[in-house]
């Protein structure tokens, strides 16, 4: 699996969200654009190019901020021999534009739309570009196969989309039957690919499936096999479903257990499988492939995998993903709804198969609603890169049926398609607009893109065979979703909100979308709006949407919202769990004024999970409003109530959070011995017991903990050191062995009781550990053996409080 490791900038949570550069550390744009008609150069570090579509061409546009909007000229980088375009450019040649017009918005845009214009029976194929060459510039044609036009409700009825889907089938046989076809092939193109043969129901193609079934069912890959399964799982599953051969159902239901069986406690999948302990490597869960994993089980319990362990399984992940419906996409991991755009690289597209294959009408409409919103700039976004961004998109929006396809495909889906379409029919992986290729650079699309091209087939469950819960859309509803999806880009997200009126503003708080809603927020909050009357009226609409929407307006605008405190403590009685969640973010955001509400904040906390919230998702949050927000604004704890707090913190260390437990953590700094000391058993157990989710942040509360024992010179402290630097979770460990080591040296002398465990732990990073760089092993040993002889040489001896 070619996926980049995150850096902590990428996934740093925020109290709802994970707010971060869609591909951090990355260079953004050149210091000036080139014009290459003055002999200018591509920079060696700017690699990436673009597919132009059947016409045979490559070509490299500059692009900044994730977009191509500043770019008006194509480099050509390669002709395909015996291509369209063979003959009439070459290497080097610089399109300044197409239809005899030069570029004026976006070269990539404007080349789509061209090629997709060109293929109609009206332009017989005729593409004219604008090419510059050796000084000279003029006007060329190169002809194109005619394909026809796009219908309203493409890709149904549309001859169009049925050629395209056939010459692309085709091409792909003719590929798999070729005896180097899987070399250096990836599992995932590779499942999708089998899927798009098997999605066009032509026997001719059942040799090949058969083939490709066999190497499903016997796959074992050594890493990365949770991203590989879910795909496998579906491919599978849909095989033996439309063939009726159970040969390879054995195969099947030892994946799906698998799969299973290395769930984390919560019902969550990272890049790997979890420990026995049942929590994630690394830095924890994963959606994205976590969701096609579900999938891949419910379509292997329709296939025939009737197995108790898969069934429960899925109920687990199902679990955990229903948090998200109506409250915004599905995130990276388990972390607060996505709001920042209308899909998260594909997520909300898989929730939409997903819910849609379980029958839940709820969560299959509103993640269809996401995915028809979700266009342009936003499809362009993506963690590593956009490959699933496209790959689920026509799958979820065909479950609103023709209408919506058509709408979705006339704004955005046409042009794209056309773009990434080889002479060949087959369909290359573009990737995002940034300076270089992203984590699935050269990856085999063809799959992927002909899926969405078998959607009027219905051959198979991700094509539609057995119908759609989802109401069918309206032309008319369709449009009015992708405009909530317009007006934002990674460039630019703000000017287009900034140009409509306060009254259209709190109009879009009321908003079905969490995006929209989130922008007309923020906007609120930039022009620092008189409108906070408008908005505590909007807290008793009838409409709930309205009322989160008022919530976060309040947010946005601070301090200014704090005449709205009483209204806001009203609403944290509110029955709906994510409206008492704004309306506390709202108050943490009003800061003193709202102090009031605290206790009510910290009885919800103390509270916990309930029958309606199992996860304890109201403390989670409540968790990080009040210890990282309120309390971190009143250090001294002026006015609070030392018993309903040290309450609060007992209960909130028990969260299976880890970013929660740290939160609360964070306290300990402002407590006296006095409040910490009927707190020490908990501290302790939350030393040694990691949360079971939120990896990555779990370690906060495990140093937050040792600090305080070392700070009273607590004597079990320092066995916890020890103990916790060799059962530390690896990532990052290079930097926090320096810390544990830092904590132990404040016991003195005491500390020479831990020194075996202390020589042990140097040997085990001496030796080198498991998926771990030996180079940062040997820098933790270093920092072993220098504590080792600090404590060796210490005369101090600090007298030790034992833990009652």
């Amino acid at each position: 699996m070619k996926t980049a490791f995150v850096t902590v900038a990428v996934v740093a949570a925020t109290l709802f969200g994970v707010a971060a550069p869609a591909h951090a550390g990355r260079p953004e744009k050149l210091a000036a654009i080139p014009d290459f008609t003055k002999g200018d150069t591509v920079p060696k570090e700017f690699t990436h190019d673009w597919n132009l579509g059947p016409t045979g061409l490559r070509g490299w546009m500059y692009c900044a901020g994730l977009v191509t909007t500043d770019a008006r000229q194509i480099l050509i980088t390669s002709v395909a021999k015996g291509s369209p375009a063979d003959g009439i450019l070459a290497v080097g040649d610089v399109i300044l534009g197409v239809g005899g017009k030069p570029f004026k918005i976006d070269p990539r845009t404007e080349m789509g739309q061209a090629i997709t214009a060109a293929e109609t029976e009206a332009a017989a194929g005729k593409l004219v570009l604008m090419r510059w060459r050796g000084g000279k510039q003029e006007d060329v044609t190169v002809t194109l196969p005619v394909l026809g036009t796009y219908s309203a409700t493409a890709p149904y009825d549309c001859p169009k989309s049925r050629r395209i889907f056939e010459l692309g089938a085709k091409s792909l046989a003719t590929r798999m039957a070729s005896s180097d076809y899987v070399s250096h092939l990836d599992p995932i193109p590779r499942s999708l690919n089998a899927l798009a043969l098997l999605a066009s129901g032509n026997p001719d193609y059942l040799p090949l499936l058969k083939r490709e079934a066999e190497w499903a069912a016997g796959d074992s890959p050594g890493g990365y096999k949770t991203w590989y399964y879910g795909y496998v799982m579906i491919f599978l599953a849909e095989y033996i479903k439309a063939t009726g051969d159970e040969t390879v159902l054995p195969g099947l239901r030892r994946i799906a257990l698998e799969a299973a069986h290395g769930q984390s406690a919560v019902g969550s999948w990272g890049h790997n499988f979890a420990r026995p302990d049942g929590r994630l490597k690394g830095y924890g869960m994963m959606n994205s492939p976590g969701v096609p994993l579900t999938i891949g089980m419910v379509l292997a319990r329709d296939a025939g995998v009737n197995d108790p362990e898969v069934s429960q399984a899925i109920d687990k992940s199902v679990r955990l993903l229903r948090f998200y419906i109506g409250k915004g996409a599905v995130p990276y991991g388990d972390h607060g709804p996505w709001t920042q755009t209308h899909e998260d690289n594909g997520k909300c597209g898989m929730a939409a198969v997903l819910f849609q294959r379980l029958g839940d009408r709820e969560g299959a409409e509103f993640f269809t609603r996401m995915a028809v919103a979700s266009h342009g700039a936003e499809r362009d976004c993506g963690h590593t890169g956009n490959y699933f961004n496209i790959l689920w998109a026509l799958p979820a929006i065909a479950q609103a049926g023709p209408r919506a396809t058509g709408a979705w495909m006339h704004e955005f889906g046409g042009r794209y398609y056309d773009l990434a379409r080889r002479p060949d029919g087959s369909f290359g992986h573009q990737g995002p607009p940034e300076p270089r290729s992203d984590s699935y650079g050269g990856w085999d699309a063809t799959g992927g893109c002909l899926l969405a091209y078998a959607l009027p087939l219905k051959k198979i469950a991700l094509t539609g065979r057995d119908g759609s819960i989802v109401p069918p859309m309206t032309t008319a509803v369709a449009d009015g979703l992708l405009d909530d999806g317009r007006g934002w880009s990674n460039k630019d997200r703000t000017s287009f909100y900034d140009a409509l009126d306060d009254a259209e503003i709190l109009r879009r708080l009321g908003s079905w979308s969490p995006t929209v809603r989130e922008r007309a927020a923020e906007t609120l909050g930039r022009r620092k709006a008189a409108v906070v009357p408008d908005l505590i009226a909007l807290l008793d609409s009838p409409s709930l949407d309205a009322r989160v929407g008022a919530c976060q307006g309040l947010a946005a605008l601070r301090s200014a919202s704090a005449p709205a405190v009483p209204a806001l403590r009203e609403t944290l009685r509110h029955p709906d769990l994510w409206l008492r969640l704004q309306a506390s973010e709202a108050l943490a955001a009003i800061g003193k004024p709202a102090m009031p509400a605290l206790p009510d904040m910290l009885e919800r906390i103390a509270a916990g999970p309930t029958k309606d919230d199992p996860r304890g998702m109201e403390q989670r949050f409540l968790s990080v409003t009040v210890f990282n927000t309120m309390l971190r604004g009143n250090p001294s704890l002026e006015g609070v109530d030392r018993k309903q707090l040290t309450t609060a913190i007992e209960r909130g260390l028990r969260n299976e959070d880890g970013n929660a437990r740290s939160a609360v953590s964070r306290s300990y700094s402002q407590l006296s011995f006095e409040d910490v000391e009927p707190l020490l058993p908990a501290i302790l157990d939350a030393i040694r017991k990691p949360a079971p989710s939120g990896e990555m942040f779990a370690d906060g509360v495990r140093l937050d903990g040792l600090r305080l024992l070392a700070s009273h010179h607590v004597d079990e402290g320092m066995a916890e050191c020890a103990t916790y630097l060799r059962s530390q979770n690896p990532w990052a460990s290079q930097n926090r062995t320096p810390e544990i080591l830092t904590i132990l040296e404040a016991y003195g002398a005491n500390a020479q009781a831990v020194l075996p465990q202390l020589r042990e732990a140097m040997a085990d990073f001496e030796d080198g550990e498991p998926d771990f760089p030996k180079q940062l092993s040997l820098q933790k040993a270093a920092a072993v053996r220098a504590t080792i002889a600090k404590i060796e040489a210490s005369k101090d001896r600090p007298s030790l409080r034992q833990i009652k």
